[in-house]
């Protein structure tokens, strides 16, 4: 399979790391920085990647761009690859921003992600439904579904390396979610999902997707449909888990990462985080998971920090990313690839997300391009675990 890399023997932890403050960034942006990249701190463990938008990858945001050349070798598209914007309409087809993406990928040398292919969620509502808006066959949707996959992943075939094929198909009890897909096609549209993309390019890593995989019962869940797929010849090969983690209160813990990394490599299948980012503002009780149609009121206590983020959050942060990682390398041996859900705060979806119109800090670089002490604390935990390898 295309850039894929071989685990690492296991190394003994060290004791727990100090953390590392952040160095006075310097003042012209990126090309300037003097820090290491971070697609060269972590090689021989994981891919290290990034989700793109069209500002990034048609390099409009050339500081952004040039982040993305700097630190990361695989990128997924955060949103031009997803059903309403690729296709739109029955008989249209948009690629034009797919099309930029994939050769910004391949310009770079970059492992490409496709995401994603079948999801309930930003998909248009002619999909499922015929002329008077009544839910269409089984047969029609099946062909549906089908000419899609073919068409979206025929023209990427031998292009873009891996593909999230079914996304947030299960609820939180580890049951299948009552998707339109669901009902319509039964739970066989999994398996027609990914031998549709099979089909379409032999050679293409399949993925299932979800967010919250650390909550046990729907980490069995995974790992039961994951084993059905598998059972029946599906051609399933990875398994991604998003990463969209809380700061306070600590969801996930290291301990519940851990046991989802060990419980999706013991199945023999590839291992991904695929959406990895880390909330610091404060959100409605209900807001735990990462549903998108989930919506909350603007008020000034969940939008705590409008101008900067406070030191010691930036530190709380820091380490607690550094604890992400030390489980991420501890489990490289299984561990393909760990993508960060936007470049910088500024482009993260988490500024909308329960909430729209807050300021937000989830990543490892700021609103002005510079590594945060987050970055620093994550390279010193590469730095001191990988220091014994080959």
């Amino acid at each position: 399979m295309p850039y894929r890399l071989d685990g690492l023997r296991p190394v003994l932890l060290l004791a727990t790391l100090p953390f590392v403050a952040a160095c006075e960034p310097p003042a012209s942006g990126p090309a300037a920085d003097p820090e290491p990249a971070l697609k060269d701190v972590f090689e021989g463990a994981f891919l290290i990647g990034a989700a793109l938008n069209p500002e990034q990858f048609y390099e409009r945001d050339s500081l952004g761009a040039a982040l993305v050349k700097k630190h990361f070798n695989t990128i997924t598209p955060e949103n031009v690859m997803k059903w309403e914007l690729i296709h739109p309409e029955p008989d249209r087809y948009d690629f034009e921003a797919a099309d930029r993406f994939v050769a910004f990928g391949e310009e770079n040398g970059m492992f490409i992600v496709g995401h994603t292919l079948v999801w309930h969620n930003q998909t248009p509502r002619w999909v499922f439904e015929d002329s008077t808006g009544a839910p269409v066959s089984r047969e029609v949707l099946r062909a549906r579904l089908r000419d899609h996959i073919h068409t979206v992943v025929g023209r990427y075939r031998g292009r873009v390396h891996g593909w999230d094929v079914v996304n947030e198909a299960l609820n939180e009890d580890g049951t299948l979610r009552a998707t339109p897909w669901l009902r319509i096609l039964g739970e066989e549209y999994l398996a027609m999902a990914f031998r549709f993309a099979h089909e379409a390019d032999p050679d293409a890593e399949l993925y299932y997707n979800d967010y919250g995989l650390e909550n046990p019962a729907k980490r069995d869940g995974a790992v039961r449909l994951a084993r059905r797929l598998m059972e029946q010849g599906v051609p399933i090969t990875g398994i991604g888990t998003q990463g969209h983690h809380h700061l306070a209160p600590d969801v996930p813990t290291p301990e519940a990462q851990a046991a989802t990394l060990r419980a999706f490599g013991d199945l023999g299948l590839d291992v991904m985080v695929t959406e990895l980012d880390l909330a610091v503002l404060p959100r409605p009780r209900q807001y735990w998971g990462a549903d998108i149609t989930q919506r909350a009121e603007l008020r000034n206590e969940l939008n705590p920090y409008p101008d900067a983020l406070p030191d010691s959050v930036q530190q709380a942060l820091a380490r607690r990313y550094a604890a992400l990682f030390r489980v991420f390398l501890e489990h490289r041996d299984v561990l393909e690839r760990v993508t960060f859900w936007g470049v910088t705060d500024g482009d993260s979806w988490l500024n909308n997300w329960p909430i729209a119109g807050r300021t937000t800090y989830p990543l490892l670089f700021d609103r002005h391009y510079r590594p945060k002490p987050a970055f620093h604390a994550v390279v010193h935990v590469a730095d001191s675990m990988l220091s014994a390898r080959p």
